[in-house]
């Protein structure tokens, strides 16, 4: 096991890091910006050292900042949570460069995987199903047009390096295709510095379903289960569960062979995501494969009474799971919704500022995973997440009441949360019956409670 793990990261995840570390009676480094000072990573880590001032990019993102806490403090593993440096090849490389086990997957597997378009042939060369589309990368907007009249309109145009919705375009038709294509092209080599495009047929109001993969030493990988995440705002995720409303047995049991099978074929080891898209049929199909732990994770801790976090520690200290990890039975229904910093009265624009009062709600089946307090700071810089509530409960409708008890204690004062946005998500006929897509937001009006500004 090791001896003591840097955190590369910040909020709730570098405390949920901790918190797991401890339990394995390991030391943590907590790394800071000034920002974050008063932050409780930083006052329940082991050690604690700053690494810059409060923009991300000379801070979390620097990457000889973090390698130097590293060395300066020993630490023989570095943890870099979600977000920041989680899915950076270089940083991966970088670590092993310097004898310090990144608790991810390699560097090669990263880039691999960080790659749509190679993702994308890497499944189908593993017999994983994946949605129509051209075989790889379009040499040009003259071959991807041809690509999407074969396939047919709608089709999607992607770009191999993007993320957050970004050079990702829908064209429903050969007149704007080419417009799009650019546009496409154009933000993802600003974005990411690269504007290679592949195309994919749109898939009508889709469920995005994920299935959580552990990949242990030996090669062998193991799923535990889906977590549905079709309730989404311009593709970020903001209401997960599981399990899916529309999961069967032999459903589940194709896609976690699919998942499988798709870490054995790249040799994946620890926590990673294998995420699909299925249609009105039940017909499932790849979309990609997040090399992290996933801010959503609790969800399946929950339904399988485990901590994912120590399963992807021992995986990357050498250790395959326990049995009794493997054999994990799913119990109940878990749900999670992200409590952001934002305002859902006016466009969900973000709200930073000072908590005034901070009270989380308790009982059975509720958790709250969570870096905020009474007096804290909700910092500009930084993604706008503040805490997880997540509830467990014997049955659906059990957990979607237990949500909107829990929702109704959450109390954050000082600053505009989502909070009352998910209370009028789960109060609605199409969340409560599980007959919802990836569509459902957009069919779906939040109403400010009477004399909000």
């Amino acid at each position: 096991m090791f001896k003591k793990v840097l955190i590369a990261n910040r909020g709730e995840i570098a405390l949920r890091i901790i918190r797991a570390c401890h339990e394995l009676s390991i030391p943590t480094v907590a790394v800071y910006s000034t920002a974050d000072e008063l932050a409780l990573h930083v006052r329940f880590a082991t050690e604690a050292v700053c690494i810059g001032p409060p923009e991300a990019k000379r801070s979390y993102l620097r990457i000889a900042s973090i390698i130097a806490a590293a060395e300066l403090t020993n630490a023989d593993a570095i943890h870099p949570g979600y977000g920041f440096l989680a899915e950076n090849a270089e940083f991966a490389g970088i670590c092993a460069d310097h004898g310090i086990s990144f608790i991810g997957p390699t560097a090669q597997i990263i880039s691999l995987m960080g790659d749509k378009a190679q993702a994308r042939r890497t499944m189908i060369d593993s017999g994983v199903p994946v949605t129509p589309g051209s075989d790889g990368v379009v040499e040009n907007v003259q071959q991807a047009a041809e690509i999407a009249g074969q396939l047919g309109y709608p089709v999607m145009i992607k770009a191999t390096a993007g993320g957050g919705g970004k050079g990702l375009r829908k064209a429903d038709s050969p007149d704007q295709f080419h417009t799009l294509f650019q546009q496409a092209q154009a933000e993802a080599q600003s974005a990411f510095g690269n504007g290679d495009i592949y195309i994919e047929k749109f898939l009508a109001e889709p469920r995005h379903i994920e299935i959580q993969i552990i990949g242990n030493p030996d090669g062998t990988a193991v799923a535990l289960g889906e977590r549905e995440c079709s309730i989404q705002r311009r593709n970020q995720k903001l209401i997960e569960e599981s399990p899916s409303p529309i999961m069967t047995p032999e459903l589940r049991a194709e896609m976690s062979a699919a998942a499988v099978q798709a870490a054995e074929k790249v040799g994946y080891i620890g926590a990673g995501t294998v995420e699909f898209l299925v249609n009105a049929e039940r017909n499932f199909y790849f979309m990609e494969m997040n090399t992290r732990i996933q801010v959503e994770h609790p969800v399946t801790e929950m339904v399988y009474g485990l901590d994912l976090l120590k399963a992807q520690i021992g995986a990357h200290a050498g250790e395959n799971m326990p049995a009794w990890v493997a054999g994990a039975k799913l119990r109940g229904h878990a749900i999670e919704c992200r409590i952001n910093a934002e305002d859902p009265a006016h466009d969900f624009r973000p709200s930073p500022g000072l908590i005034e009062s901070f009270h989380i709600p308790g009982g059975t089946g509720v958790r709250v995973d969570t870096a905020a307090y009474a007096g804290y700071q909700v910092q500009p810089y930084y993604d706008s997440m503040i805490a997880k509530l997540i509830v467990h409960g014997r049955n659906r409708q059990e957990a979607i009441n237990r949500m909107q008890r829990a929702l109704e204690e959450f109390i954050i004062e000082g600053i505009a949360t989502t909070i009352p946005f998910h209370q009028q998500v789960l109060d609605t006929d199409g969340f409560r019956s599980g007959e919802f897509t990836t569509a459902f937001l957009e069919h779906f009006t939040y109403q400010p409670a009477e004399g909000a500004t």
